[in-house]
């Protein structure tokens, strides 16, 4: 079988000398590879059409971490947000949506966890520090592969094989975190401080999110971080146990009609 794409969504920045930048961390680079994908990235200084092109060539979306998800989605004002991409929020809600309307796989990291829960209808703590509990640094973003607190699994369905049953130490490189869990969204990993660390969107074909880092420990922790990865390939592959399986020359995933309402 031929290898497969992912699309994989890009932060942006801008240098000095005021030149826009699209740029993507190479542990999620390395993810995909790891999941036997290739990436296609898709940027907010992409036009829409662009974008839609480039979705329609792959079987599954990896939404990566980066800045806070403007809090206007979910009806708050700036009370501990920090930074905001409104472009890249506009590009991932609508690259989520669609997504889900054709059944593609779906793995939401960090920010893109957040992202997913707030298209469902979620909310999110603006500043874990001052918003829920400062018993654990989840902020500790220097330290990029440390094991900064276990994440213990609560009963996953879709990531059964993933934690095989037990709890795994994770890195922490967020100041925010999930406060009303959105309708269909599971919990199935927890902070000790009760934090949700890990969900999974059951009506969807593979929809999982982690609010840690798994790109940043793929080669350096239990088998957790690679299993995930692998997970998400399965599941583009049609491997997974509730994939459908390839469909069509290209390989992709059978469309699946009237996805999920999200809210815009």
């Amino acid at each position: 079988m031929a290898e497969l794409f992912a699309a994989v969504t890009a932060a942006t920045t801008t240098s000095e000398a005021g030149i826009r930048r699209s740029f993507v961390e190479a542990g999620y680079l390395h993810g995909l590879r790891v999941a036997g994908l290739l990436p296609l990235v898709l940027s907010p200084l992409d036009d829409r059409a662009t974008r839609r092109r480039l979705l329609d060539r792959a079987g599954g979306l990896l939404l990566t971490g980066g800045a806070d998800v403007d809090p206007a989605r979910y009806g708050e004002s700036m009370n501990g947000a920090r930074d905001i991409a409104p472009e890249r929020d506009e590009m991932e809600f609508a690259l989520l949506e669609i997504a889900l309307d054709r059944g593609l796989p779906v793995l939401a990291i960090c920010r893109g966890m957040q992202v997913l829960n707030v298209a469902l209808g979620g909310s999110l703590h603006q500043d874990l520090e001052t918003d829920f509990d400062a018993s654990i640094s989840h902020d500790s973003w220097r330290d990029v592969d440390a094991s900064i607190h276990g994440v213990r699994p609560d009963e996953p369905t879709l990531l059964r094989e993933v934690f095989n049953g037990d709890a795994s130490m994770q890195n922490s490189a967020h100041h925010q975190g999930v406060e009303r869990l959105a309708d269909g969204l599971t919990a199935v990993g927890h902070a000790p401080d009760g934090l949700v660390e890990a969900v999974e969107f059951r009506s969807s074909r593979w929809t999982v999110g982690v609010q840690w880092h798994p790109e940043r420990k793929i080669d350096r922790d239990d088998g957790v971080n690679r299993r995930l990865f692998e997970a998400f390939g399965d599941a583009v592959y049609g491997l997974a146990p509730n994939g459908n399986g390839p469909g069509g020359a290209s390989g992709r995933p059978s469309a699946s009609p009237g996805g999920p309402r999200l809210v815009r």
